[in-house]
């Protein structure tokens, strides 16, 4: 029996690529944009590789769906519940995007440590100004929050400084000999309160939606920098607004935002010590070779499991 896969433009496939599909057994369909019609009828596919085709097509139309494999790190974008109760098999896109979030958050966080924003003016201007507030890594204490694949590959980036660092997971994390600590969520605080550099790496969902708020945001040192390379809505971004404003935070490296794209009189924009990234953390010239293998394997894998 031939199985039907539908491809969208959230990746950006080769005809080569489409056509090592087609010799695994699959029947492709191929839409550039997701918000555009499909085509064909939507109860023809077995298997779907996406990122938001859900938030514009009903999933219950898709009833012959036995796969999922997103082209984000993340899953807020599917409809989780029902691919759960109706057992569909979900994958995202493990280990695609790690290395350079995590080579980001480094370079963001180095970027504050250093000023850089502050010489980069100067040298714009053409003025010679030397600045003795700067920071070094040796020492500093890192709390990251998730510490999936993207959480691993920073922590293993940061160790390399000298820096102590604590993973906050929702699950047990094992010694790794990188971290030097795991805390619970729900210790979450603890970990606030104590920390020089907080780095958001975990998923959305209603239990982490606004996880910063401004109460959280007052537990952070003064001084301390916040990166989020995760999703926006992790922080209350008003609240993120007026710890700016009031001088405690140092700096924040911000790739994700409530609301996408940063509207332009959005404060944030003019904040000295924020770093604005249109949520672009994700792009390296490796990720296209391991996004594609990972849907090559997937897409292989359940046809043997069907079989």
């Amino acid at each position: 029996m031939e199985r039907q896969v539908l491809l969208t433009g959230s990746y950006q496939y080769t005809e080569e690529q489409i056509h090592m599909i087609e010799k695994l057994g699959w029947k492709v369909t191929f839409v550039k944009n997701e918000l555009e019609p499909i085509g064909v009828p939507a109860d023809q596919f077995d298997a779907v590789v996406c990122n938001g085709l859900f938030l514009h097509n009903d999933i219950a139309e898709f009833k012959k769906l036995k796969m999922v494999q997103a082209t984000s790190a993340g899953l807020d974008r599917l409809p989780a519940e029902y691919m759960e109760k109706h057992h569909i098999h979900c994958y995202n896109a493990k280990g695609v995007y790690s290395i350079p979030m995590a080579e980001w958050a480094v370079m963001s966080i180095l970027e504050i440590c250093k000023n850089a924003q502050s010489f980069f003016r100067k040298q714009q201007e053409h003025t010679w100004g030397k600045d003795r507030s700067l920071l070094e890594l040796t020492g500093k204490k890192v709390c990251i929050i998730g510490y999936g694949d993207v959480g691993h590959e920073t922590a293993k980036r940061l160790a390399a400084f000298g820096t102590e660092i604590t993973a906050v997971n929702r699950s047990r994390v094992e010694e790794d000999g990188v971290i030097s600590r795991w805390l619970p969520l729900d210790r979450l605080n603890e970990a606030l309160s104590e920390t020089d550099i907080i780095i958001l790496c975990i998923a959305l969902t209603e239990e982490t939606r606004g996880l910063l708020n401004a109460d959280r945001l007052g537990l952070m040192k003064q001084g301390s920098i916040l990166v989020n390379v995760a999703r926006g809505a992790l922080i209350d971004e008003k609240a993120l607004t007026s710890c700016l404003k009031e001088g405690k935070l140092r700096g924040a490296a911000l790739d994700v935002f409530e609301t996408e794209p940063l509207p332009a009189d959005s404060e944030l924009w003019e904040m000295p010590g924020v770093i604005i990234c249109p949520h672009n953390s994700f792009v390296g010239d490796n990720v296209s070779e391991r996004m594609f293998s990972l849907i090559y394997r997937n897409l292989e894998k359940m046809l043997k499991d069907t079989v």
